[in-house]
Parts: C-alpha cells; sequence; structure tokens
C-alpha cells in the first residue's frame, strides 16, 4: 500500500522503515493524516517516549527601537519509530491533528543528523538567528 506523504523517502529507507514501523501515528506508514503548517527545526529534548521538543529561532522587528529580537518557538512533536531522531538532529516537522494534549505536530523528515556541540551551541543555529552567510 503506497501511502501519500509529503516526503518520499529513498528505496533502501523504505525497506528499512516498513520492518520497524508499526505506529499508527507514523504519517507514512499508519493513518495520521498531516495538514498546515511546515517547519523546520532543532531537537532540543528527546526524553519523551515517542516525542521530541523541536526549536527554531525567529526574528521579531520592534517598531519602537528599529530593531529585531532574536526568539525561539519550541513545540511537541510526535517521533516514529522508523525515524527515532535524537537530539540535536535538524528535523522537518508538519502540522496534525492532536495526539495528545501538548503534541500537534508530528516529525516527517530528519534533513541533518546532530552536532556535536549540541542545539543551541551549534555555528548552523547562531547563523540562522543572526543571518549571516558565512
Amino acid at each position: 500500500m503506497e501511502r501519500n506523504c509529503l516526503v518520499s523517502p529513498s528505496s533502501t529507507d523504505m525497506a528499512k522503515e516498513t520492518i520497524n514501523c508499526t505506529d499508527r501515528n507514523c504519517p507514512s506508514h499508519g493513518s495520521l493524516k498531516t495538514r498546515g503548517q511546515v517547519f523546520d527545526g532543532i531537537v532540543i529534548a528527546d526524553k519523551m517516549s515517542k516525542t521530541v521538543t523541536v526549536e527554531w529561532p525567529f526574528l521579531q522587528y520592534l517598531q519602537k527601537y528599529q530593531r529585531y529580537l532574536k526568539k525561539r518557538t519550541h513545540v511537541k512533536a510526535h517521533n516514529p519509530p522508523c525515524l527515532s531522531v535524537k537530539t540535536g538532529d535538524s528535523v522537518r516537522i508538519v502540522e496534525c491533528r492532536p495526539i495528545s494534549k501538548t503534541v500537534k505536530f508530528v516529525v516527517i523528515e530528519t534533513l541533518s543528523e546532530r552536532s556535536s556541540d549540541g542545539p543551541r551551541k551549534s555555528k548552523a543555529f547562531a547563523s540562522e538567528l543572526s543571518g549571516d552567510k558565512k
């Protein structure tokens, strides 16, 4: 059975996923439908069972001071067993129906593996906030 999903995994990834994934809340193998917003962020916590906390930076403009504030957004997302992302990984999450009281997003793709310095100390994270192209 082939499902329409936002990300089409390669054939080698699909072979690994079908063996391990029996999660009904997996957007690729289960019955979870995705809709709405899509975000890219960094996993800052993975201590919960099948749930990760994802953070992404953004800039807010303050007109009074004509400056930008650096802010972060934290959301909890479902982590399917076929992906099993860890702290420091860069991931893509998408909105879905509420899975629990706080979980309303699901991880659909791992963009890059974890950084050795941790999620908040990585140079990629700092450059996203500052807007540098180094």
